[in-house]
């Protein structure tokens, strides 16, 4: 079965062609970051507004680079939440149109469920059971994956994502949007303990995360320290990513534990942080869990994610109607 797989929940137009849920044919990305880096952050109007010229090109350009006509396109599956709910229109709609001009089935698909298939999409794939981690700008949800099709959510942040988090630290210092990348980038070049900001668990046997009480601490210790040079940024980036690597990593080798689970994934544009996944790793192995990550290609916001969780979804029957729409909250 060739899937056509379409995903615009936030700031990425993407298409990408997969064959039988694991055979990448092709997967094209259109990026707004430098739409969005002068103000910070994502311009939800912005985005879609941008969504909207991209999304005939990117299709086409997926198509093309597979090698195919449009005539051997099986199926068709696009996100259809959670995100902004203005983005998902557009790749909604443009994917359920498609579907339905060609009598095809259409599969509108769990962003966060998308992103746990990337970890499917690799060579050294995990078994079951194993815990996951979807880890971005907007979510950062812990789920014990039994199998293709079941994810119990164990835990989520409570407040604001750790890719939320790092874009909102790079905004105090100066440093542009996104935030992840730089602030990884110039930690390399400090003590990452050399300042202690807190490490919040939330209460004893939680699998929630919370990193308001983090980021309002860096914001004080800027403004009481008068945090101005490049070295200055670059030592106060080094402790913040520390503390959200120690929180990461210790929630999920708990649950690991708790579940009896002796493999962790990791996804999301976060699980893209070379410096996250070495340390997890390390401390992971010490307790004999091994961790798995997706390529840096499947890390952010892709479709072949979408494609893949598609295809298992049309092969159970589970396709939505013409009159089915998007959703902007995980449920």
């Amino acid at each position: 079965m060739i899937v056509l797989g379409i995903e615009s929940s936030c700031d990425e137009t993407a298409a990408a062609i997969v064959q039988d849920g694991i055979d990448i044919l092709s997967s094209v990305i259109a990026s707004q970051i430098e739409v969005h880096h002068k103000y910070g952050g994502v311009v939800p109007e912005l985005a879609s507004r941008m969504h909207i010229q991209a999304i005939t090109p990117v299709v086409d350009e997926a198509i093309k680079k597979a090698n195919i006509k449009i005539k051997d396109i099986d199926a068709v599956a696009a996100t259809r939440g959670p995100g902004l709910i203005g983005a998902l229109l557009v790749g909604f709609t443009f994917a359920k149109s498609f579907a339905w001009a060609r009598h095809l089935p259409f599969a509108g698909v769990n962003h966060l469920e998308a992103h746990i298939y990337s970890l499917f999409l690799i060579d050294n794939k995990p078994a079951f059971p194993l815990i996951a981690l979807v880890v971005s700008g907007g979510h950062t949800n812990i789920y014990h994956v039994t199998s293709y099709d079941h994810f119990e959510l164990l835990g989520q942040t409570r407040d604001d994502a750790a890719g939320e988090a790092f874009d909102k630290v790079a905004k105090m210092l100066g440093l542009g949007y996104p935030g992840g990348p730089i602030i990884e980038t110039l930690s390399k070049t400090k003590d990452p303990g050399a300042i202690v900001f807190p490490r919040t668990m939330l209460e004893k046997g939680s699998f929630d995360f919370s990193f308001s009480g983090l980021k309002s601490s860096v914001a004080r210790y800027i403004h009481d320290n008068n945090i101005a040079t490049e070295d200055e940024k670059a030592q106060v980036a080094a402790s913040f990513q520390e503390a959200v690597i120690d929180v990461l990593s210790q929630k999920l080798i708990n649950a690991a534990l708790y579940k009896r689970c002796q493999r962790i994934g990791i996804a999301g544009g976060v699980s893209a942080n070379k410096t996250f996944v070495e340390k997890l790793s390390g401390k992971a192995k010490a307790k004999n869990i091994k961790v798995f990550s997706p390529p840096i290609e499947l890390c952010g916001d892709n479709a072949a994610m979408i494609a893949a969780r598609g295809y298992t979804m049309i092969q159970q029957g589970n396709t939505c109607r013409l009159d089915h729409d998007v959703f902007s909250r995980n449920k």
